[in-house]
């Protein structure tokens, strides 16, 4: 997945640098849309994993409730499906934003 932050900042004729950090109305102690977005993306990452993890136990025989397995599954590919969606909520934003012209 690429980083939309990059792609902004050099699609500009002119390199964005900020000059301070701040938070823009935004409540004290809120994480920042970049934290939120790492944030997910580490409980996809993890839910798959556990699926992984669930899937293989399976096949091993460590582990017996294919039920669980199916949520498992089912679970981390949901998380991938929000997030794949809020990604292209976000490059669509991207595009409509490039569009525009000043």
């Amino acid at each position: 997945m690429s980083d939309p932050i990059g792609l902004i900042g050099a699609a500009s004729s002119t390199p964005i640098r900020p000059t301070q950090s701040h938070q823009p109305d935004s409540a004290p102690g809120a994480p920042s849309f970049k934290q939120a977005l790492m944030k997910s993306l580490e409980q996809v990452n993890k839910a798959q994993q556990d699926a992984d993890r669930a899937v293989e136990d399976l096949i091993t025989g460590k582990r017996q409730d294919v039920e669980g397995v199916i949520l498992a599954t089912e679970k981390a590919d949901m998380a991938f499906q929000m997030l794949q969606s809020v990604r292209n909520k976000v490059m669509g934003a991207y595009e409509e934003i490039k569009s525009i012209r000043v």
